[in-house]
Parts: C-alpha cells; sequence; structure tokens
C-alpha cells in the first residue's frame, strides 16, 4: 500500500532521529535492563544473607541456652564478620557482649556493647546496650561515665533497672541523698513480682533517712 505524501514525510523524519538517537535509545534501554537484573540479583543475595543470618543467630541463642559458649560465640563472630549489614548484626553483638562479660573478658564486652549502642535502630535494643554498658563502667569503677549513660530517659520496662543501677552508682560516689531518690524511683517502676525490688528495698533501708 503506497504511503501518502504526509505519512513518508514522517517516515522520513523518524528515520533520521533514529539515526541520530537510536545508539542512544539502545544504550539507555540496556542499561536499564541490567539495572533491574543488578537490582534483583542484590534482592535473591540479601535474602540469602539474611536468611544465613537468622540461622546463625538462632544457632547461637540455643547454642547458649545450652551453655555452650563456644559454639555461640562463634555463631555470633561469624554474624559479625559476614553479614555486619544484617538486621542481626546489633543483636549478636549485643549477644557477644553478654557472653565476655560473663567470661571475664571485659574489654571485648564494652567494644560490644558500644558497637550495638552506635548501630542500634531500635530504641529498645539501644537502651538494653546503654545499661549493659553502664553496669561494665560501674564495674570498672568509671562512674561519671555510668552516670552519664544512666541520665538519658529510658522506656518504662527499664526504668526500674536503670534507677537501681543509679543508686549504685550514686552511693559509690558518696551521694548518699541522691542514691536515695534513685532507689525510690527504681521500686515505683519495678512490678510487685520482680525479683530485684527485695534488693533495692534493702539497699534503701541501708541508707537510713
Amino acid at each position: 500500500m503506497a504511503l501518502d505524501l504526509e505519512e513518508q514525510e514522517q517516515l522520513d523524519e523518524a528515520k533520521v532521529w533514529w539515526k541520530q538517537h537510536g545508539n542512544k535509545v539502545i544504550w539507555g534501554v540496556t542499561i536499564f535492563l541490567l539495572a533491574v537484573a543488578g537490582w534483583r540479583a542484590w534482592e535473591t543475595w540479601n535474602r540469602n544473607q539474611s536468611a544465613e543470618a537468622s540461622m546463625l543467630f538462632d544457632q547461637a541463642v540455643q547454642a547458649v541456652g545450652l551453655n555452650d559458649m563456644k559454639t555461640a560465640k562463634a555463631a555470633a563472630c561469624s554474624i559479625k564478620e559476614s553479614h555486619s549489614r544484617s538486621g542481626y548484626a546489633v543483636p549478636s553483638a549485643w549477644l557477644l557482649g553478654q557472653i565476655n562479660y560473663e567470661t571475664g573478658d571485659l574489654k571485648s564486652a564494652r567494644a560490644q556493647y558500644e558497637y550495638a549502642l552506635d548501630h542500634a535502630r531500635d530504641d529498645g535494643v539501644r537502651q538494653m546496650a546503654r545499661l549493659r554498658l553502664a553496669t561494665l563502667m560501674f564495674n570498672q569503677k568509671e562512674l561519671d561515665g555510668a552516670l552519664k549513660l544512666l541520665q538519658e530517659p529510658f522506656d518504662p520496662a527499664f526504668q526500674g533497672l536503670a534507677g537501681q543501677l543509679k543508686g549504685d552508682v550514686l552511693v559509690a560516689q558518696g551521694k548518699t541523698a541522691e542514691a536515695r531518690e534513685a532507689y525510690k524511683l527504681a521500686l515505683e517502676k519495678m512490678g510487685d513480682k520482680s525479683s530485684l525490688k527485695p534488693l533495692v528495698e534493702i539497699r534503701l533501708d541501708g541508707l537510713g533517712g
């Protein structure tokens, strides 16, 4: 079927445009397809990494339950080393800090708690790390540093523990009146069934007043 003059002109213009821009279009489409393929490959890799990190974290937690600290530490370290960008890196750091603390490696415990505090996205995890780090600093007689960590706000779930520890730090600093107030606040925030409550009451009674 013969083309009329207008259609022929449009076809000629299209040929000229394609001659000028065709390579750009081809490269643009190619780059887009490569980007899509790369994104899908990354998503697949990321899912595999998350699955492996999840498996290792479960293994670490189960090992802790069995008091197999060597296996727990190896699994948690593997997450930190090979899956540092996964959502399990910070919980693994916190777990490693706990293991190191209980086995007497205070330097390594402190490094792990500091990592968890600096990298946690969840505020609850940050508060747990802050409490553990403050406890470690208190045990190492770094009283000012421990108190500074405890001055920041805590959620109600952590306020009892934070108040008790703050009271302990203030007692060590010789600040009896302030320690008494911290212990009172701790008792208010602790549930009636808390096993720590009688210990805080003993501490408070020991201060007199």
